[in-house]
């Protein structure tokens, strides 16, 4: 990103400058939130900024992950014409914000005294500097089996509590002629299911001495070894269509009993409530193995700077309504995932979500709450592409787990 600096100046600058005139609140909302649970969330935002007397203007990029919505951002930048608010989180926020592309939302996080009601883990992601950049929507937590009952029953299995019991069932699924797990063959998604069996093999520790620091013993451990050996079963526990196929589309084939289980972060649980689905019901959700870790993944909108009273005034809207507490419940209901900010009543919210709030509020007391490097929250930018670069390598392939693991350490020094 800091190769971006120089280019970003003029473009930065010519969209900052302001203009006299008022006119209504305006906001064009860049995003990537095209599938059945998350639309129907992001639609609520529209119709409350709507109803505010602001106009929305809708930019959804299709492409889990926001990989293609990237590409899309940075030449929007570029040419001086930036979104007014756009759906980024983890350390891309702080590049952003280190380019000078960003805005600051300290007056609305002032008078909305967002320092007392968010977690601390949150704030570091959307403040750069002392001052906030960004708005966060809602926590999700990414190491979820999400399971159908009635197929586990057919072979007499329950949800998996240790990677050991995972191969276990997988085998007798496989053996009685059914998907054990439903995937979707695109990087962020392998990423995704790397990081749960990292956290479950290694450990906290291990997850963020490799995952997070970076430490070339760590990612060249045995450790490392056993955790891409256990992808390799795990490659033989899909079907043979995943290649390119939308998380969205595997977690339909759990809900219609084509696979036993899904491992994907909670946004799931917002494809089985729009299905009219409920937990403990139609699927199981549980944590994969691990022993007391919690794999964090936040949604946030950074404001960028914006030419115009009118975009300004609507990113201000915007971020008033996105941590008020009817949104944060409404909003999150949709969406699968829990509220951002800490004060909001759980007595709407389903079991899997209660879960998640009490498992985050331990794994934070405990200190083993850890980020996503899938979803741009422990890691960004190339460093996370060459993690996803090497494990999908590893995965579409016979390249053995010592190989994969000293290819690891090479795309990351590399990228750093």
């Amino acid at each position: 990103m800091k190769c971006l600096k120089l280019a970003l100046m003029g473009a930065i600058a010519l969209a900052a400058m302001p203009l006299a005139a008022q006119a209504e609140p305006v906001a064009e909302v860049l995003h990537y939130w095209t599938s059945g649970g998350e639309a129907k969330a992001i639609k609520e935002l529209q119709q409350a900024f709507e109803k505010r007397g602001g106009k929305w203007i809708d930019a959804p990029v299709a492409g889990g992950g926001g990989d293609a919505q990237a590409a899309v951002l940075r030449s929007r930048v570029l040419a001086g014409d930036p979104p007014a608010a756009v759906q980024i989180k983890g350390p891309n926020i702080a590049e952003w914000a280190a380019a000078g592309a960003l805005g600051d939302l300290t007056e609305v996080a002032t008078a909305q005294k967002w320092d007392d009601i968010l977690p601390q883990a949150i704030k570091d992601v959307v403040k750069y500097d002392g001052h906030y950049v960004a708005v966060p929507v809602n926590v999700h937590r990414v190491d979820w089996i999400w399971a159908n009952p009635e197929v586990l029953a057919k072979v007499g299995a329950d949800v998996p509590k240790t990677w050991d019991e995972f191969n276990a069932t997988a085998d007798k699924l496989k053996a009685a002629g059914i998907v054990p797990l439903a995937y979707g063959g695109q990087p962020w998604q392998d990423a995704t299911v790397f990081e749960t069996v990292v956290l479950g093999i290694g450990g906290v520790d291990f997850y963020k001495k490799a995952m997070v620091d970076l430490d070339e013993e760590a990612l060249g451990s045995p450790t490392m070894v056993k955790v891409f050996d256990q992808m390799r079963k795990m490659r033989d526990y899909v079907d043979p269509d995943y290649p390119g196929r939308d998380w969205n589309l595997a977690t339909a084939m759990v809900m219609r009993g084509e696979a036993a289980m899904q491992i994907m972060g909670d946004w799931a649980k917002g494809e089985f409530a729009a299905a009219g689905k409920k937990p403990g019901v139609d699927y199981i959700c549980a944590p994969t193995p691990s022993e007391g870790g919690y794999i964090l993944n936040s949604d946030s909108f950074a404001m960028f700077n914006v030419k115009g009273e009118d975009k300004k005034e609507g990113q201000a809207l915007l971020a008033e309504l996105i941590l008020g507490k009817e949104f944060q419940e409404t909003f999150n209901l949709y969406k699968g995932s829990i509220p951002a900010r800490m004060d909001v009543p759980m007595d709407k919210f389903d079991a899997c979500a209660i879960k998640s709030m009490e498992d985050m509020t331990a794994a934070a007391k405990n200190n083993t709450l850890v980020g996503s490097v899938a979803h741009e929250i422990a890691q960004a930018g190339a460093v996370r592409g060459a993690f996803l670069d090497v494990v999908t390598a590893h995965f579409n392939s016979d390249m053995s787990s010592e190989e994969a693991t000293k290819k690891l350490i090479e795309a990351i020094n590399l990228a750093k």
